[in-house]
């Protein structure tokens, strides 16, 4: 009896030990790291606010590190990891490219909370429908993005020419050597805006247009994000394929600078996926899963960014950088709530964008002249 009495209590003891063990676990990895084309603006404060989240919710420390790379380079990264990547999250781009990586079974499903997941509508725009999510589960959109134009007032002022609003006014002659753009080798924006003016004109017509562009083109940038900063400061008059956040920057950075989003412009979801084989996948989902909530949209729109979800609206107190992001971009408080028209046909883009890089080397970048 004493020793059956001795073994219970040690099988208890045993017991609570394993209990007091579980409960320790903390919920989540202490480490997450990222690789994006989202400027550092943008992936500093999310990564900054997820951090003191998981401190407030979970008391975790966790240690946030980005690595940012255009997205032609980060997805390229993601190719060569071969399912053993050096971080846990590929986030921004076109979503055309997260597609490809699924294909090649270099993601894992998010695998959110189903509210999370149904917060998001399957697409927005007409008449080329632009994915929120993937239907399989790879991927989601975080925040909208317009990609535009950027223009310096003064520097069109003194040009005598209107200010820009559609993408042919880009043409006009007195832009010569005025227009600021990167190649879409080196950026998904120039891509994404590539491919709209393929879908616009057509093939032929298309790359006439492009061509038009470049003739007018006085400094292909290293990095998309460069295209604001030399029209903010006076370099150049106007830039192509501009993100509506990234502008934004240089408006509260105190420059004079405006944006547009032409017809057509492209809406990018900014898509988050978990990659394959990621070493801290609990946290990556909690990271996706914050970004998606009401706090965690805050972050983008005081960063001129939109929600992604129909619940959602920048706005904020007067003089707040919230309502300044919506007088930047045209009065728009939320893309759910105005017509978006879209060309841009992401199968068709996934398809062509090898070739429309290889046509972009040979017909403009192997031929072009600084005017």
């Amino acid at each position: 009896m004493r020793r059956f009495a001795i073994l219970t209590l040690a099988a208890l003891l045993v017991a609570g030990g394993f209990g007091a063990a579980q409960a320790q676990t903390p919920p989540i990895e202490g480490e997450l790291a990222l690789i994006t084309p989202v400027s550092k603006f943008i992936h500093d404060a999310a990564l900054k606010a997820f951090a003191d989240y998981a401190k407030e919710k979970w008391n975790v420390t966790v240690k946030v590190s980005a690595i940012p790379a255009g997205t032609p380079v980060a997805y390229g990264r993601v190719v060569e990891w071969k399912g053993r990547p050096e971080v846990d999250i590929f986030w921004g781009g076109e979503s055309a490219l997260f597609e490809k990586l699924a294909e090649q079974k270099l993601l894992q499903k998010v695998e959110i909370s189903r509210e999370a997941w149904d917060s998001i509508p399957a697409s927005i725009g007409t008449p080329k429908p632009i994915p929120l999510k993937d239907k399989d589960g790879h991927w989601v959109g975080t925040a909208l993005e317009p990609y535009g134009l950027v223009y310096h007032p003064k520097k069109i002022q003194r040009l005598g020419i209107p200010e820009p609003k559609e993408w042919d006014d880009l043409l006009n002659p007195k832009l010569k050597g005025e227009v600021a753009q990167c190649a879409p080798t080196r950026s998904s924006s120039s891509n994404a805006t590539y491919e709209v003016m393929l879908s616009m004109h057509g093939e032929d017509k298309g790359w006439d247009w492009l061509r038009k562009l470049a003739g007018n083109t006085g400094l292909f940038t290293a990095r998309s994000r460069d295209v604001p900063t030399v029209v903010a400061k006076g370099e150049f008059t106007a830039g192509f394929a501009v993100p509506s956040y990234m502008a934004f920057e240089e408006k509260l950075a105190g420059f004079d600078l405006k944006f547009v989003a032409p017809r057509n412009a492209f809406v990018t979801p900014e898509p988050m996926a978990i990659l394959a084989g990621a070493r801290n996948p609990k946290a990556a989902r909690a990271f996706v899963e914050f970004l998606l909530s009401e706090r965690g949209q805050r972050v983008f729109m005081e960063r001129g960014l939109f929600p992604i979800t129909p619940k959602y609206k920048v706005q904020g107190p007067p003089g707040s950088p919230a309502e300044l992001a919506v007088e930047f971009t045209g009065g728009v408080r939320s893309y759910f709530e105005r017509d978006v028209s879209n060309v841009y046909d992401e199968a068709v883009a996934q398809k062509r964008s090898d070739a429309l890089k290889q046509k972009f080397r040979t017909d403009i970048e192997a031929t072009w002249k600084k005017p």
